[in-house]
């Protein structure tokens, strides 16, 4: 996948600024894309000179002038090209997990201290997520906005996102705790 899919699927909520699209990202898209507010803005202009988002410019009298994007037919042709074709399986690419094979041989203090503070922030995205997708499902629950909420797309993501959080959090508790047993029992 490349960054321009995850823009065109972003802007399929409808227009957006480059800074609107940032601030989307962090609140959605960041749990399986990363970017840059920078690599956003020079995508948008990639994308809007292949001709798959349409910019338009809009004046401001108290602030400057900003443009919003929409994705185009041929970006939604490229979104239904982009999910036709095969996924490449997903893999785990983490210092921290590096740190933790090596720990029979190094000091595992540091690794502890690390594995808590990954759980801490694994815990905090989690409660955001949590908070997204209720606000996602407005007044519905969730097996009724499943079958027949609005955008579902974001809401599937975001409990994916909800998910890996849950799990990192759980995982780095435990092996921290394992860590710390071992640390307590070597003479």
């Amino acid at each position: 996948m490349a960054l321009k899919h995850a823009v065109l699927a972003a802007l399929l909520d409808g227009e957006y600024s480059g800074y609107q699209l940032a601030k989307a990202f962090d609140a959605g898209v960041a749990n399986f894309w990363h970017a840059l507010p920078q690599q956003l803005y020079a995508e948008l202009a990639k994308l809007e000179a292949a001709g798959l988002i349409s910019g338009r410019q809009v004046i401001q009298e108290t602030r400057p002038n900003k443009r919003l994007f929409q994705v185009t037919d041929a970006g939604l042709a490229e979104l239904e090209r982009f999910a036709a074709a095969a996924s490449k399986p997903s893999f785990i690419r983490d210092d921290l997990l590096v740190k933790v094979q090596a720990v029979d041989r190094i000091d595992a203090a540091p690794v502890i201290e690390q594995l808590e503070e990954r759980a801490r922030v694994a815990a905090a995205k989690a409660e955001v997520f949590a908070q997204l997708l209720a606000r996602l499902r407005g007044g519905l629950d969730e097996t009724e906005f499943l079958a027949r909420g609005a955008r579902l797309g974001p809401y599937l993501t975001c409990l994916r996102g909800l998910g890996f959080e849950r799990e990192t959090r759980d995982w780095c508790e435990r092996i921290a705790g394992v860590l710390r047993e071992r640390n307590r029992a070597r003479p």
